[in-house]
């Protein structure tokens, strides 16, 4: 691949912005970014292991803007991680192959599963609220998953995560969105080595997109702490309706 010229190379610092503002906010933002690699003459594993220099760079500055703004839980988001943690793993090394059409289409259910839960669910309740030991053993069981969807695919993966700590813990959606940068921050480096070591990352392309999702995810961040949850209700509400519609084949 010959290396992008400056007009790409802008071209592609503006969409990784919006695509990280739109990540850190809610999810979907990397299903901007893939077709585009992939249009440019990128094959999908490549195009998959580039996107996850810049994933991780997004969410290293979109934990630091957090902890600027007081916004730190590092311990209960270790925690969470370490069930994703071994999920990731497989799934990058499952990467390597195509993606299952099956299950994405289980994955758009899910997604239109989590708008209903948003604008259903006012009290905003967990579920197995009177037995939390239940419902902590059901995110974790769930992390785990997400997490292989994760090394996987990566695409959507920010509203999976978002599912089990809106269902069956008591926070709001700004705390969810910290521990799911942080999360994917974690199981995104062995994810990266992966997709290094096997020869599907261009690093490159991929240091452009990372700066361009840097930017987008550190104001991001500093957006939705400012604005409340009613906004990234809305926002996390409209990227799983384009996802789920993406994953049906409608768009």
């Amino acid at each position: 691949m010959a290396d992008p010229t400056i007009s790409e190379a802008l071209t592609l610092l503006a969409l990784s912005a919006m695509a990280g503002f739109i990540n850190v906010m809610a999810a979907g933002g990397s299903s901007l970014i893939l077709p585009i690699l992939i249009l440019m003459g990128f094959d999908s594993q490549v195009a998959n292991g580039t996107l996850r220099l810049a994933i991780f760079m997004q969410n290293v500055f979109a934990v630091q803007s957090f902890r600027q703004e007081e916004f730190r839980e590092f311990k209960q988001s270790a925690l969470y991680s370490m069930f994703a943690l071994p999920g990731a793993i497989a799934g990058a090394f499952l990467a390597i192959n195509i993606a299952d059409e099956l299950f994405q289409m289980i994955l758009g259910g899910v997604l239109m599963l989590i708008v209903l839960t948003i604008f259903f669910n006012p009290r905003r309740e967990p579920l197995f609220a009177d037995n939390p030991t239940l419902g902590n053993i059901i995110t974790y069981v769930t992390l785990f998953f997400v997490g292989f969807y994760g090394g996987f695919i990566q695409v959507g993966v920010g509203v999976l995560l978002m599912l089990p700590l809106l269902l069956f813990q008591n926070m709001s959606l700004v705390r969810v969105n910290l521990h799911k940068v942080t999360i994917v921050l974690i199981y995104t480096v062995p994810a990266l080595i992966i997709f290094g070591w096997s020869g599907n990352l261009n690093f490159k392309y991929g240091l452009i997109l990372a700066i361009g999702q840097a930017f987008g995810g550190w104001w991001s961040a500093k957006v939705q702490i400012k604005t409340g949850e009613r906004f990234v209700k809305f926002a996390l509400a409209i990227a799983a309706c384009i996802l789920s519609l993406k994953l049906f084949k409608v768009l």
